[in-house]
């Protein structure tokens, strides 16, 4: 018996086979129908679609044959894969000096009679042939040669369909993922737009304050990931789902009558969603990103308004709009543990405030709990399930809205009482403050709405501040303060 030698391009042919992604799959019924032909042309009780790896022939395809695979160095189909150009043709394999000996010429299935037509790629690489076996010897006419080697031509042609049928699957699967994800995107997008609209015009800065760091920081914390994510992927989209289209197009110019399978996978596939839903979806994403330019652009507007009017509010709306904004810092974020925000919010009426002053003073009072808190458990990182804020509204006669705003963070030194209040002071080290928080705090409440703002604290075990604030009509001579 001489076993065939490898081929000269045996690592590009293995490499070409292991792209097709075949061997070891399911029987399919196109490759089938061929291999049926194949044995009906040829007048042969075995036909196989033979495909060779490193160390075996698989069988795709086989009739009137039971064992799926055999060892290559006992192949009839390696001797054929040496001439792709050619079939090769064994009229009588006890006759042959290649084969009178193999194995499966003395023993079962007794071959006789071989035909193979090499399956060549594009490039000149036979992956395997499609052939037909006798078990006593046999003649093929001219027509039947003919006709074998078209039949394996069309094998190739089904396995280029099969691979480009399952790349097709993949880029849906990577297409409807995509879209699912800008879905998503873009409604975390417009829930964004609509909370910064609602706090917009609660926002004014009359002056520089040291809360602008943090509520920037809190805008582009809401608004950047959302929006970086559609910007990196629009044109990806785009570009995948026109590429999908032209795929498609020429697939079905060249193909125009596929095999059922591929028919009813292609009926399943809702193609006319591509050309119309999808490019909506990417345009409202174009107009999402507008949306955020016209509130970035009226923030900075905002920055430059010297005076804002009175109005009647609901107070802790203002609160929640802080805490918004201070989400990012409330959150678990490296080694720093969540902190509980509690509400206890009371019954209030309409206040008639300065209401972007007031949240200045909600920014303040709430981004130094929060820097307590961080503290606190630096100090004491045993208390990560303790770190937490308080918030208490309520309406007291003869007509006040309290506003209790208490933490459990590193609290405030009896030394430091006296200034806690002075413009310029500050504990905090150089770069995270300047020490006008607490003394802007005070002026807003006490100078410009005529209320009170006082706190206690405990070094150790947290701050308590009491602010109240009259829910009359303001005094115009309190508009000139500040």
């Amino acid at each position: 018996m001489k076993v065939a030698p490898l081929p000269s391009n045996e690592p590009e042919r293995l490499k070409a086979l292991e792209k097709y992604q075949i061997l070891d799959t399911a029987e399919e019924q196109g490759f089938d129908d061929l291999t049926a032909l194949a044995a009906y042309i040829c007048k042969t009780p075995i036909a196989l679609i033979s495909l060779i790896d490193e160390h075996r022939q698989w069988f795709k395809s086989k009739i009137g044959l039971e064992v799926t695979e055999t060892p290559k160095n006992i192949s009839f189909c390696a001797h054929a894969i040496l001439q792709p150009e050619e079939i090769l043709i064994v009229p009588n394999a006890l006759e042959d000096g290649r084969f009178y000996d193999n194995p499966l010429v003395t023993e079962d299935p007794n071959i006789r009679f071989y035909a193979g037509t090499p399956l060549v790629t594009s490039d000149g690489l036979a992956l395997g042939t499609l052939c037909a076996i006798d078990q006593k010897p046999h003649i093929l006419s001219p027509e039947q040669i003919a006709a074998l080697k078209r039949l394996g031509r069309q094998v190739l042609t089904q396995m280029e369909l099969r691979i480009n049928l399952m790349q097709l699957e993949k880029n849906i699967v990577q297409r409807q993922i995509i879209e699912d994800e800008l879905r998503i995107s873009n409604q975390e997008l417009s829930s964004t737009v609509n909370k910064l609209r609602k706090t917009q015009m609660q926002l004014i800065h009359a002056e520089k304050m040291s809360s602008l760091v943090p509520l920037i920081t809190g805008i582009a914390h809401e608004i950047n990931n959302p929006a970086n994510f559609i910007y990196g992927n629009l044109k990806h989209v785009d570009d995948n789902v026109r590429d999908l289209l032209d795929l498609l197009s020429l697939y079905q110019e060249n193909y125009p009558h596929p095999s059922s399978q591929i028919q009813h996978k292609t009926d399943a596939i809702d193609f006319g969603f591509l050309n119309e839903d999808l490019f909506k979806i990417l345009n409202s994403m174009k107009v999402g990103t507008q949306r955020i330019r016209e509130i970035v652009l009226s923030l900075r507007n905002f920055c430059r308004i010297d005076e804002s009017e009175k109005k009647s509010v609901n107070i802790t709306t203002g609160i929640d709009s802080t805490l918004l904004f201070l989400q990012h810092r409330v959150e678990a974020k490296g080694h720093f543990p969540k902190i509980e925000v509690i509400k206890e919010y009371g019954e209030l009426p309409l206040v008639e405030c300065y209401p972007a002053h007031l949240n200045q003073v909600f920014m303040h009072l709430l981004s130094n709990a929060i820097d307590s808190l961080e503290e606190a458990f630096v100090m004491q990182p045993e208390k990560k399930n303790e770190l937490k804020i308080n918030i208490q509204t309520k309406y007291v006669e003869p007509g006040f809205a309290i506003i209790r705003i208490a933490d459990n963070g590193i609290g405030i030194p009896e030394s430091i009482s006296k200034q806690i209040f002075d413009p310029f002071f500050t504990t905090k080290p150089v770069g995270r403050g300047q020490g006008l928080g607490l003394s802007i705090s005070y002026q807003i409440v006490v100078d410009k709405h005529g209320g009170i703002l006082k706190y206690i604290s405990q070094e150790g075990k947290g701050a308590e501040f009491w602010i109240e604030i009259p829910c009359k009509t303001l005094t115009e001579s309190s508009l000139s303060c500040i």
